[in-house]
């Protein structure tokens, strides 16, 4: 099952070991059952530390349990379960699964781990994944790490592909979706903390009480993507007082499949990137506060003077500089049915989402190369796609669209305005759109609906802040990434510099960053004093 590439890699993070582990199987004769035995066999054979028990008896077959071999007390049992092959973006999961449960600590802050050590309660929680899933992983890593940690948490992942008859009886139509005690709990992206958010109701106040106490910075970031990195990097480098607050570290980058276009690395992956900026960000004395929302921008009550953050939570920040980096995000249709049916068979994310619609019709909407490429991948999976593109012609790339025209289960209607998303109130059923030529409207029977149709910037909290928003929302700003009000820089996907590209960010980033220094070492000694 493994290749000796990935046996060798996993002997060696198996030496991390500090206590023995069982792998117990539940499996039938299927063909996911004797892949899951080989799979099972060759983790057991790199390790002395790992021993493999194929009498489990769960419901869910093929799924196995990871556990600390017998000889624990009671109290060290631990529920990590994986129904499915933890392959693809999952390998991970599995590697850090069985390290965690064998006593290797978790990369987490001692105060997080004390959290989850406390938590009064018994949480049983159920993940529907998928292989193809970049998101997925971090919720299940998320989760799995709890269950290590406190024995009242158990977690299983399942394979939606896998278990697809299930998957069909609790209508999961968007992956991760995360159940807790057989109730939903959340879908998409969800990081340790957030999972902590939700369950420890108080954490949110003594947050918000925390960042009351934070003395003013010299340069604050709003946004935690390429471009606030970026920012956070440059001011931390000249030495003064920088605070990043972010609703999530790693912005719209977490939900990027493939990147191919950052000079100097052939090839990566968003939520790869996303942890490699965190980490060069705290190499640095940087206040990170993630988890944390901006709702409010107050301008200064003086040249020179500090300028408010207002967060969501009640708290406020004050710097004497604040660079704005909060991205964008993918726009809506805006059409009947859309919000109503979101993850319910409207996705936004094919690469997630498309292996729970195997064999399923699906729409893309949107002809540029988002929606394309979405529609090129779909195709390997769905039984048919049914492109649709408002304007008279793709907006794509020509050889993606060579590609797409190549495919004999895929249908492009170009000219079409979706005017509304079908359901049957419980999941999609059909869309309709107007042939912009003849006005006539037309309706196609499906199960899902996938857009891309661009991104919307994240700026609706700057409305009646003072600083200036394009027609379309975005942030104006100038050359040096300056906006309208003093003190105030910006960049990356949610201002009016053009090409949203991660390399652009990162430049725009730099740049705002040094704006803001020079700003600072050229105000008045009297205002520097009075900031």
């Amino acid at each position: 099952m493994l290749d000796a590439g990935l046996k060798t890699q996993l002997s060696t993070y198996l030496q991390n070991l500090r206590q023995p582990i069982e792998l117990v199987a539940s499996l039938g004769d299927d063909k996911g059952s004797k892949d899951m035995l080989a799979l099972l066999e060759d983790v057991a054979a790199t390790s002395d530390k790992v021993s493999l028990n194929l009498a489990g008896d769960d419901a869910r077959k093929p799924s196995f349990a990871i556990t600390r071999a017998s000889g624990d007390a009671p109290q060290q049992e631990v529920g990590v379960r994986f129904a499915g092959l933890p392959l693809g973006h999952e390998f991970t999961s599995l590697v850090l699964a069985l390290l965690h449960v064998g006593g290797h600590p978790p990369r987490l802050d001692a105060e997080v781990i004390e959290r989850i050590k406390g938590l009064d309660g018994d949480y049983s929680f159920e993940t529907y994944f998928s292989q193809s899933c970049q998101n997925c992983p971090d919720v299940v890593q998320a989760l799995n790490t709890m269950s290590a940690l406190n024995p009242r948490i158990r977690h299983v992942a399942i394979d939606g592909a896998l278990f697809q008859a299930e998957v069909e009886q609790r209508q999961v139509m968007a992956v991760p979706t995360i159940l807790l005690n057989g109730q939903p709990f959340g879908q998409g992206r969800m990081e340790v903390e957030q999972i902590l958010a939700k369950l420890d109701t108080g954490a949110e106040a003594r947050a918000a009480e925390k960042i009351k106490t934070k003395d003013a910075f010299e340069v604050l970031v709003i946004g935690g993507g390429p471009a606030g990195a970026a920012a956070a990097v440059y001011a931390a480098r000249k030495g003064i007082r920088t605070g990043v607050a972010a609703e999530r570290f790693g912005g719209q980058v977490l939900d990027t499949m493939a990147i191919e276009n950052f000079i100097s690395v052939q090839h990566t992956e968003g939520p790869k990137l996303a942890t490699a900026l965190e980490q060069h960000v705290k190499q640095y004395d940087v206040d990170v506060m993630n988890l944390q929302k901006a709702v409010g921008l107050v301008a200064p009550k003086a040249p020179g003077g500090l300028i408010e953050v207002k967060l969501e939570n009640g708290a406020s920040l004050k710097s004497r500089t604040v660079i704005l980096s909060t991205g964008a995000r993918w726009r809506n249709v805006n059409v009947p049915g859309e919000a109503e049916y979101k993850n319910k068979g409207v996705a936004y994310c094919p690469h997630c989402d498309g292996p729970l619609f195997k064999g399923k019709r699906v729409a893309v909407i949107g002809g540029g190369n988002s929606g394309v490429e979405a529609a090129i991948d779909l195709a390997g999976i769905v039984a048919h796609v049914t492109l649709i593109e408002y304007d008279s012609q793709l907006r794509a790339d020509a050889v993606l669209q060579r590609k797409l025209a190549s495919l004999p289960n895929v249908k492009i209607v170009t000219s079409a305005m979706t005017t509304e998303i079908h359901g049957d109130g419980a999941k999609v059923s059909g869309l309709s759109y107007k042939d912009r030529n003849h006005d006539t409207v037309h309706r196609v029977d499906l199960e899902g609906v996938f857009v891309q149709i661009g991104l919307v910037p994240n700026t609706e909290w700057l409305k009646d802040s003072g600083v200036a928003l394009s027609n379309r929302g975005e942030i104006e700003v100038d050359y040096r990434g300056e906006t309208t009000m003093p003190g105030v820089f910006a960049a990356g996907d949610a201002t009016t510099t053009p090409y949203k590209q991660i390399i652009i960010a990162m430049g725009e980033g730099a740049k705002a960053s040094l704006s803001a220094f020079d700003y600072l070492i050229r105000l008045p000694a009297e205002q520097a004093e009075a900031a």
